[in-house]
């Protein structure tokens, strides 16, 4: 919902009615994942998208349904079927839709709108909603022929806005807020959106948070032609890249213009004093020891995503010599990506940023790195993508 921020604020601000529809699950090949969101205003107007186009019609007609009965609706599409006008996705993929409509000066707006503030400054925050079990026929996988709607979205308009320090909406009928947004701001703190099951009270409640934390960070160190590259591919990512080097005749900022900070200091010192957290990668592109082993004795004991060092296989060598003399653990080494990046013969600085940046993509989503010609089954499989059933 990042990109729709700036229109539904407007019509917050205007006063119009509207509804949300936001992809909640998917499977197989699904165009679009959870957090994807069409909505649409009183007056007809539409802005975002949940599946690219294949059934934005169905899906825009549910929304305008729940703006005039004030009523939420969870649907399923699924496969397209042998009719070429059935309403279904083409790409044989399977996604779950929640409708929720947001009357004009309601609670829901007021919470909603403070989400989406937040959103716009960059801030944490999660919008959240509350889910019954379905009572209707979900379709599943191979079962064919277009959309089937499942009945059990909470019949309320509340919206619960969790930021890292409070709550603002509540519940309705639901479980205590503070069992919620404690558990939403796991989710948030590890930048995940999905649906929750939670224990309360004896009673199973689900939930589903749509999480905007801050981009995720990258940390290039060794202010080198190929951290120009890298800052390009990170920024193109969507990561706030920091390039990190203690010669500041090589680290400025008219060097690596693509980077948001460019920072003079040893990378080891720098590294002990910033901000990181399970989505930050460090990619270390000094092959020079008196860097490196400092930087990568702090770097993987630290709770980040991806560590990664450039060097030939002889550098790598000495460096994990080095790294066990200094008395880190074979489990410790065991996270280092060195030689950095993926084998795609990349020569230039920016092929080599490509190969390193497909790397911890893949590590991030779970990917496995080789040609999808030479895998098999669906191109996302649904084990990257079960919720968590939780008790609280």
């Amino acid at each position: 919902m990042r990109e729709l921020a700036d229109d539904l604020l407007g019509w917050i601000e205007e006063g119009r009615a509207f509804a949300v529809a936001s992809v909640i699950t998917t499977s197989g090949s699904a165009p679009r994942q959870p957090g994807a969101a069409l909505a649409v205003d009183d007056g007809g107007e539409a802005v975002g998208s949940v599946s690219g186009g294949c059934v934005e019609g169905a899906v825009y007609e549910l929304c305008r349904e729940a703006i005039r009965t004030g009523e939420p609706v969870r649907q399923t599409f699924g496969y397209s079927d042998d009719d070429a006008f059935a309403v279904g996705l083409t790409c044989g993929g399977i996604i779950e839709v929640l409708v929720w409509p947001v009357p004009p000066a309601s609670p829901a707006a007021a919470a909603l709108g403070a989400a989406l503030e937040a959103v716009r400054r960059g801030e944490p925050v999660a919008i959240v909603r509350v889910l019954t079990d379905g009572t209707g026929t979900d379709p599943g996988p191979g079962t064919g022929t277009g959309p089937q709607t499942r009945t059990g979205a909470r019949a309320d308009t509340d919206v619960l806005a969790v930021f890292e320090d409070r709550t603002l909406g509540g519940l309705a009928g639901g479980p205590a807020t503070g069992t919620v947004a404690a558990e939403v701001r796991a989710m948030l703190d590890a930048g995940l959106t999905g649906l929750r099951t939670l224990g309360c009270g004896g009673e199973e409640v689900t939930v589903f948070a749509e999480t905007y934390a801050p981009p995720p960070r990258l940390l290039v160190f060794g202010a080198v032609d190929f951290a120009a590259a890298l800052t390009r591919a990170g920024r193109f990512l969507g990561h706030h890249v920091t390039v990190c080097d203690a010669r500041p005749v090589f680290a400025t900022p008219r060097r690596f213009p693509d980077a948001h900070e460019v920072v003079v200091d040893w990378p080891h010192r720098y590294l002990a004093r910033t901000r990181v957290d399970s989505r930050t990668v460090v990619c270390v592109l000094t092959h020079d020891a008196k860097f490196d082993v400092p930087l990568l004795e702090a770097a993987l004991r630290l709770p980040v995503a991806y560590v990664g060092a450039m060097g030939s296989r002889r550098t790598h060598a000495d460096r994990m010599a080095r790294l066990r003399a200094a008395g880190l653990s074979e489990a410790e080494l065991s996270r280092l990506r060195s030689p950095i990046g993926l084998d795609l013969g990349a020569r230039t600085p920016e092929e080599t940023a490509l190969s390193i940046a497909a790397e911890f993509v893949a590590l991030r989503r779970g990917g496995s790195g080789l040609p999808l010609t030479r895998t098999s089954g669906p191109i996302h499989p649904e084990s990257r993508a079960v919720p968590a059933r939780l008790s609280a």
